[in-house]
Formats: C-alpha cells, sequence, structure tokens
C-alpha cells in the first residue's frame, strides 16, 4: 500500500457489542485484605534524605 491507500475491509462497518452479549467485569475480584508490616534498621529520616539525594541526582 502506498501513501494514501486504506484497507477497504478497515472501512467496512464494524459489529457492534450489544449490551446482552458483553460479560460484566468485577473490579472487586483481586481485592484483598489484610496488612503490610515492614521491617527495617534503616532509621525513617535517612531513607527521606537519601530519596532527596536520589532525585537531585
Amino acid at each position: 500500500m502506498g501513501f494514501g491507500s486504506y484497507d477497504e475491509s478497515e472501512q467496512q462497518e464494524q459489529p457492534t457489542e450489544s449490551d446482552d452479549d458483553t460479560e460484566a467485569v468485577d473490579v472487586h475480584e483481586h481485592d484483598h485484605d489484610g496488612d503490610v508490616n515492614v521491617e527495617s534498621d534503616v532509621d525513617t529520616d535517612a531513607l527521606v534524605d537519601r530519596l532527596g539525594e536520589m532525585r537531585e541526582e
């Protein structure tokens, strides 16, 4: 295909799905309840300082 050419099949009307034919998406399928705990020997202030250094680089 050259510039300005097109595939006629792309121009044909595409079938549309009606609401009756589609499946609903469960947006809560992968929800989890719980806690996250992180243990570290590094002080929070030291981590914040390091983040600031990384942003300056």
